[in-house]
């Protein structure tokens, strides 16, 4: 039974319509069971970058609405098909993440309410698996993102890598949390690693800093140290000590790009 047979049997107060909105690309192992986790939504939208696999036709076993359009990096192409959305509110997942059933009615209720949200925008914590497993520690554990907010009133911030909607006023937080299985392979890891690094590095260099022989050899010292021993990573086992070491890797490359854009200047 969906949202609006149980508004019309009596079962739930009449709520605010809402669009979920899905980036795909090459994502025919994820895109399944993330679309089934947004069956209740009232307009569901996959925007897919002609991907050469079978995640389009997977998006039309849920909707008919699968546009295509040509991937840039994410925050431009999330920008793109946000005001596209029929509803103002949009609940948008990335293809390796899931809306819980907790986290369905929390949205559902807020969308219920008689009067309007003091909020135009939820930040939503996520429980971040890594090769099949929770990583409960190495401050994965912290990590939150706004996924539930108003068409009209945010955007993402054009940036090419990490960036994040800027909402106009304050936002909320629910209690609720995505799941998000963000590496399912070290295979997955490395094509996502060899795709940020220039970003974050172009990224870093636009703010001025510097790729100097200290920060590569210090900086991925310090951040394995901070996410193994004080964030309590090895708490997680050997997924979180890999966690912790590869970690520690991107930020030497990260580095080491910086220094090559830096000598190119």
């Amino acid at each position: 039974m969906n949202s609006e047979q149980k508004n019309r049997d009596g079962l739930l107060p009449e709520r605010r319509k809402i669009t979920g909105i899905v980036p795909a690309y090459n994502e025919e192992k994820n895109l399944k069971e993330c679309l089934e986790s947004l069956s209740w939504v009232d307009e569901l939208i996959v925007v897919d970058s002609y991907s050469t696999d079978s995640s389009a036709d997977i998006a039309r076993e849920f909707t008919d609405t699968v546009v295509q359009h040509e991937y840039r990096y994410s925050t431009a192409q999330k920008n793109w098909i946000i005001p596209q959305a029929s509803h103002e509110w949009i609940l948008l997942l990335d293809a390796d993440e899931r809306c819980t059933p907790g986290l369905r009615i929390e949205i559902e209720e807020i969308l219920s309410r008689e009067n309007e949200s003091e909020y135009n925008a939820f930040w939503i914590y996520r429980r971040n698996f890594f090769l099949g497993r929770e990583i409960k520690h190495c401050r994965w554990n912290k990590d939150k993102v706004i996924r539930l907010f108003k068409r009209d009133d945010c955007r993402y911030e054009d940036v090419e890598v990490h960036g994040e909607i800027q909402p106009q006023d304050k936002a909320g937080t629910l209690k609720n949390r995505i799941e998000h299985y963000s590496y399912r392979s070290i295979d997955d890891y490395l094509c996502k690693l060899h795709r940020y690094t220039p970003w974050g590095a172009e990224k870093a260099l636009k703010k001025g800093s510097r790729g100097r022989l200290f920060h590569i050899l210090f900086r991925p010292i310090w951040d394995f140290f901070r996410r193994y021993i004080v964030y309590l990573g090895f708490l997680d086992g050997i997924h979180g000590l890999i966690l912790c070491l590869t970690s520690s890797a991107s930020v030497m490359f990260r580095f080491i790009k910086l220094w090559e854009l830096d000598r190119e200047k």
